[in-house]
């Protein structure tokens, strides 16, 4: 039993996990995000770069023209300065944009369409500065994810020097290359090592997220207890649940105490089902079930019908098959006419009751 209530062994039902997202508990790899940024920016600037770079001289080469130099106004200025800032910004739009994009992409991925405030709440034991030191050489998991951070700084570190180790001999004769070569191949080493970098950073996110999702299930596995209790709670109490059965039995009886002895006649199977029926030729088009029950509820309507004198007749087919078709308050189909239309007849010849201009109407 200790075993049992101990050990979470169980997977985590729906609603833990519920709980678990509204309180932000969710499992996702910031270096996903991370990676997939890195990778479309180096990407659109690829695409875009040559052009930011001609409105960057366009713009650089407007600052410092002999017109804008001679002239110091108020207005001069202010103009020239938006005037650059709307150039600077359509020229880093498309970077922008792609930041945005593949941000709110990759976390829609990770985690659907969410928002929690609990994670934006204030903790004020998040500022403890031992708390942080604890957790960085504390040992145990914060050791070995310390030492997972500088296995992946290495091996980052190892594949930005790859992009450069092929290239030693340019970068040492840079002195004797123009301006334009030396932007030329600045601007390739660097694009080069952050694309590999990028892609390294990328394998390694997917392997982090795979992670985060086994050590997110892990966390959120339940003991059998557990389990056994957000069951109780989510059925709700059994005491509970039988003092609301016992309410709505009693609640049935009182209306079929008032209901039945209004009856024509009570269809039974014998004892498992009973059928009360109930026509009036001025008020409905055919006969209608104004209470049924089977089991204990037949037995009491048959009670109420003997109390009552209504004629009850044993017709096992019919019992069952109204029962099973016809709700309380609904009109018999037209298949039971004919079997109904007989009851009745005999019923009213019993009872000396003249009732054949309602018979004719079923």
């Amino acid at each position: 039993m200790a075993e049992d209530a101990g050990d979470k062994t169980e997977a985590p039902t729906p609603r833990r996990r519920a709980e678990a997202r509204e309180q932000g508990q969710i499992a996702r790899s910031q270096d996903l995000t991370v990676a997939l940024t890195m990778l479309g920016v180096m990407f659109t600037l690829n695409a875009t770069g040559a052009k930011l770079i001609t409105a960057l001289k366009s713009l650089l080469a407007s600052m410092l023209s002999e017109a804008s130099l001679s002239d110091f106004s108020f207005d001069h200025a202010t103009g020239g300065l938006l005037q650059g800032v709307y150039v600077a910004l359509v020229a880093v739009a498309p970077v922008l944009i792609a930041v945005m994009v593949i941000a709110i992409v990759s976390n829609l991925l990770q985690v659907g369409f969410f928002f929690s405030t609990a994670r934006i709440q204030p903790n004020f034991g998040a500022l403890n500065p031992f708390r942080g030191i604890n957790r960085l050489f504390g040992g145990g998991q914060s050791g070995v994810k310390l030492l997972m951070s500088f296995a992946k700084m290495l091996l980052l570190g190892l594949v930005a020097y790859s992009a450069i180790h092929g290239r030693l001999d340019s970068i040492q004769k840079v002195q004797v290359l123009a301006f334009t070569e030396i932007f030329m191949l600045g601007a390739q080493l660097i694009y080069t090592i952050i694309l590999r970098v990028g892609i390294a950073m990328l394998i390694l996110a997917i392997l982090d997220y795979a992670y985060q999702r086994w050590s997110h299930e892990r966390q959120l596995r339940m003991t059998k207890q557990e389990v056994k209790d957000e069951m109780r709670r989510m059925d709700g109490d059994p005491k509970m649940k039988l003092r609301r059965r016992q309410m709505a039995l009693a609640m049935l009886k009182k209306k079929l105490k008032k209901d039945v002895p209004t009856a024509d006649v009570v269809v039974t199977n014998p004892t498992e089902f009973a059928v009360a029926l109930k026509y009036d030729a001025k008020t409905m088009n055919a006969p209608r079930v104004i209470a049924k029950g089977q089991g204990v509820i037949a037995a009491r309507i048959r009670e109420i019908a003997i109390e009552a004198g209504v004629p009850i007749l044993e017709r096992k087919p019919l019992a069952r098959a109204l029962y099973k078709l016809v709700e309380v308050g609904q009109e018999i189909p037209e298949q039971f006419y004919a079997a109904v239309a007989e009851i009745l007849a005999y019923v009213y010849e019993l009872s000396g009751k003249s009732r054949r201009q309602q018979l004719v109407n079923t």
